[in-house]
């Protein structure tokens, strides 16, 4: 019979979870981003996953091997569509600098989103405008010309916010 002490069986446990980490993440590919301007939305296979600056330097995307389909969406910017193929256990980098559009014309008015996830997607008119925490407070907001919108607030998980706004020149709308 063999008697293993205390510390012998954390170390044991130490190996076998750690043997168990790698396998999993053996199955998994990773995406990192390095987007001009950083605040583009990344969204992969239609998903949204959140903005550009969080996965550079320090943090990546987890996703199943393969070929994905990434859009990368800033509303003063030209959308950029692309394919990438992952491999397992690889880290895979898309480099990418957007090219801005002209300005739009005015009058303008503000729109603010007040959401508790701050990296809650924000859309206007179906279209990706932000995350929530970019146009939540006095000093921020989301200057639209003057008309009728469709706002959509989504969170990761949980019900999105929708409601339909008015924009007049020089003044300020929130959707919560």
């Amino acid at each position: 019979m063999i008697y293993l002490t205390r510390h012998q069986i954390a170390v044991v446990f130490l190996c076998a979870t750690v043997g168990t980490l790698s396998a999993q993440q053996a199955g998994q590919a990773y995406l990192k981003t390095k987007v001009e301007p950083g605040r583009a939305g990344v969204f992969v296979d239609g998903k949204y996953l959140g903005p550009a600056s969080n996965f550079g330097a320090g943090r990546k995307y987890a996703l199943p091997p393969g070929e994905h389909k990434v859009k990368l969406v800033e509303p003063r910017y030209e959308d950029v569509e692309t394919t990438v193929t992952l491999t397992a256990g690889k880290t895979t980098e898309l480099k990418q600098t957007m090219k801005a559009l002209p300005p739009p014309k005015g009058p303008f008015g503000v729109l603010r989103t007040i959401s508790p996830e701050k990296y809650a997607a924000v859309y206007v008119n179906d279209h990706y405008m932000g995350h929530a925490d970019e146009f939540n407070n006095f000093a921020q907001g989301l200057k639209l010309p003057v008309g009728e919108y469709d706002v959509r607030i989504e969170p990761s998980s949980g019900a999105p916010v929708k409601q339909h706004v008015k924009i007049e020149a020089d003044k300020t709308v929130i959707v919560k």
